[in-house]
């Protein structure tokens, strides 16, 4: 299943980790772990935000995601099961009714 997770990082620990050169190789050291399809960063409720594309195969694998995100910078991370093009074709919906007014 792929899944959206935004990870929401603090102003501290990440700017001490900026100021002494160390974000960039811990963040890259997670997400060279992870893998993501792919991957975004931005601004999200004023808070330094990364967006991240994951294929779960089993909700087990939650801890394994967010762990070294809260872990190493005490991030925020929420999980929402999302789907490309493709993924929504396949759900078959049906067509929909026509309307048909009352009046």
């Amino acid at each position: 299943m792929r899944m959206l997770v935004r990870v929401t990082l603090p102003v501290e620990p990440f700017n001490t980790y900026v100021r002494d050169g160390s974000a960039s190789a811990k963040m890259g050291r997670i997400l060279g772990d992870l893998k993501p399809e792919a991957a975004y960063f931005t601004e999200f409720d004023g808070q330094r935000t990364a967006l991240l594309v994951i294929h779960m195969d089993d909700c087990s694998q939650i801890p394994v995601i967010a762990e070294p995100w809260f872990l190493t910078f005490n991030a925020e991370c929420h999980f929402k099961p999302v789907m490309v093009a493709d993924d929504l074709a396949k759900a078959d919906l049906p067509a929909p009714a026509t309307r048909v007014s009352p009046f």
